[in-house]
């Protein structure tokens, strides 16, 4: 998995509008960089409030802090500034209307650091950077399938090429079901136990299908027809059928189901098998419906077991 980052540019760019952020000292000496890479045990903290010991990626300065620089003699000032430009931090941001001291301004300006201002609160700034950090520089990969919802529950639908996975995906759209990305969805992980699937910008409400080509489903189905991301909950793997064989009894009861890792995530695989006459989009539903009644303490076919081993229990002389 490869490190991911965010360009302190970037950053400005995605958050100014809910921040209300403004420039006080730009950008010189080119772009900061913003990185969280594979293996490190122990890092700066990516946002939090001035911290000249344990340094964060963007350093908070609200009232206190400022009190806390203006409580300082100048040589004690100019050391501090000098401390917290020489930590190199991808930007500054002074919250609440704080005029910005010059001292710091001209600090910044020679480090070539930039410094942003915000009416927000330091709370409000820290909560958010630190949510939208977390879901910018969160591992993420693509996988091969179809990504729908299906009754509020995220749905990948595997399988190999010309399994019917598109074709699938389209008797579910009209079944009121909802596409979030054909062929090669996204997902990151936003929490430890959690995937949320989009779809990459260049296939946005695109399905393609055999014999039809590409097909926008947006103007096909209307706007309900389509979703921007969903958590992974669920994957449906389309195989070929194949002969019971001399174990499968346990299949019969419990359904070919596994699990695949997917970020060291254990998510639940279903395989339904394909063949003429089958309708795939109600065993889908159905797998669903059941994989909801799992999730929720209640197993079909451990109730059918323990129901025959009472009858079994009860017929014994």
């Amino acid at each position: 998995m490869s490190p991911r980052s965010i360009s302190s540019h970037q950053l400005f760019d995605d958050v100014r509008t809910r921040l209300d952020l403004t420039w006080l000292v730009a950008h010189e000496g080119g772009d900061r960089t913003i990185e969280i890479g594979e293996g490190r045990s122990r890092r700066p903290a990516l946002v939090g409030y001035l911290n000249l010991i344990h340094p964060n990626k963007i350093q908070l300065l609200g009232s206190e802090e400022i009190a806390y620089l203006d409580g300082q003699s100048v040589a004690q000032r100019r050391s501090t500034l000098k401390r917290m430009m020489k930590l190199s931090p991808s930007a500054i941001v002074l919250t609440k209307p704080i005029e910005p001291p010059d001292d710091l301004l001209a600090a910044a300006r020679a480090a070539h650091v930039p410094v942003w201002r915000t009416p927000k609160r330091g709370h409000d700034v820290l909560t958010y950077l630190q949510y939208h950090l977390a879901r910018a520089l969160a591992p993420r990969g693509s996988l091969h399938g179809v990504f729908l919802e299906v009754y509020s529950i995220g749905v990948l639908i595997t399988g190999d090429a010309g399994a019917g996975k598109s074709e699938l995906a389209l008797e579910l759209m009209t079944r009121g079901h909802r596409l979030i990305a054909d062929d090669a969805p996204e997902f990151t992980l936003i929490a430890p136990d959690v995937i949320d699937g989009t779809c990459p910008e260049l296939l946005q409400d695109c399905l393609e299908v055999r014999g039809l080509g590409v097909l926008n489903v947006r103007e096909m189905f209307g706007d309900t027809a389509v979703k921007r991301n969903k958590y992974l909950r669920l994957i449906v793997h389309l195989g070929p059928m194949v002969a019971d064989g001399d174990n499968d009894g346990m299949k019969r009861l419990y359904g070919d189901v596994s699990t695949l890792k997917v970020f060291d995530v254990e998510i639940p695989r279903l395989v339904i098998p394909v063949a003429p006459g089958r309708n795939l989009a109600v065993l889908v539903e159905a797998a669903v419906r059941n994989h909801v009644l799992k999730s929720k303490g209640f197993d079909a076919a451990q109730t059918f077991i323990d129901r025959q081993a009472h009858q079994m229990r009860r017929a014994r002389p």
